[in-house]
């Protein structure tokens, strides 16, 4: 019996531009097939319906998942007034009409309300769990879905402007969390009316934007290793707002075995979390107590 390939060991991220009708699962395992790579993952999930910037860890990325997962993220959207549907996208049925339709000072002054910091219900079909369940597998059995209100930071919240006078188009950049369904259901009805997302497109997630963003068929057009590789960005791409500090060989040989490193001077204030590195070479994610460094992260690469 042949024994089954386990893949590639290919470290880095690949910064997908994602098409409608495409969920963040399936994406991940054809980028981990076109690759070969051992395994994969990605930094923050997105609705099928929506399109835009999914970035794909592979190998050892995706110990740095984490970190995209927790970094800003900006969105373009398009807001459907006189219409509230059950999954507050095009997705659902309709559940409440309006015909009100506010007007553009209306729009731009209902912004303010929404930024800072924010108390924000989640949409009854999300993969949050309810009772170890998913949300969205209790919504879709017709089963009441009973979930939290939490807080999430809204950044930025831009009315871009409307092509007609049942939508309007915005961008918004936001912390950990943010459900923009949510943001364009509770501003529908901050304006006196009702609404839905009828496009969501992703711009940035941490470090990794729009203009980097490959569409799956020119990913699949590059064919193989090693053309693939230059639509592969390095691993610390996912660390770039973490300071980083060079070690020596002996010091990178004690952070891969999971030792601390002693420092006798210059070492990083206590609690800061720093890059070691070699060279270019990413060794290892390690937090400073201020006479040493401990490993958080090692890296194989």
């Amino acid at each position: 019996m042949a024994r089954r390939r386990k893949g590639e060991k290919i470290d880095g991220w690949v910064v997908l531009d994602k098409p409608v009708g495409l969920g963040a699962t399936p994406a991940v395992s054809r980028v981990r097939r076109l690759f070969g790579a051992q395994k994969a993952g990605h930094g923050g999930t997105l609705d099928p319906l929506a399109s835009g910037v999914l970035p794909i860890a592979l190998g050892e990325a995706t110990k740095t998942v984490p970190f995209v997962m927790d970094g800003r993220k900006e969105y373009r959207f398009t807001l459907r007034f006189g219409e509230a549907r059950a999954t507050e996208d095009a997705e659902g049925e309709v559940t409440a009409t309006s015909e009100v339709r506010p007007d553009d000072a209306a729009i731009a002054g209902a912004l303010a309300a929404f930024c800072g910091e924010i108390e924000q219900m989640p949409p009854a079909f999300s993969a949050l769990k309810v009772d170890g369940r998913r949300a969205y597998d209790l919504a879709r059995a017709g089963e009441t879905v009973e979930l939290k209100p939490r807080k999430v930071l809204i950044e930025r919240l831009e009315f871009l402007g409307r092509p007609d006078r049942d939508h309007a188009n915005f961008l918004v950049g936001c912390g950990k969390g943010t459900y923009i369904r949510s943001l364009g259901r509770d501003l529908a009805i901050a304006l006196g009316t009702v609404g839905h997302l009828s496009m969501l497109r992703r711009t940035a997630a941490g470090p990794f934007r729009e203009a980097a963003a490959i569409s799956l068929p020119k990913l699949e057009a590059l064919g193989h290793i090693p053309a693939l590789f230059g639509a592969l960005a390095p691993v610390a791409t996912a660390l770039d707002d973490i300071p980083a500090l060079a070690v020596t060989e002996a010091q990178a040989d004690r952070l891969r075995q999971g030792q601390p490193v002693l420092l006798t001077r210059d070492a990083p204030p206590s609690g800061a979390l720093v890059r070691a590195e070699l060279g270019d070479r990413l060794v290892a994610l390690v937090r400073s107590d201020g006479t040493a460094l401990q490993p958080v992260r090692v890296f194989n690469l």
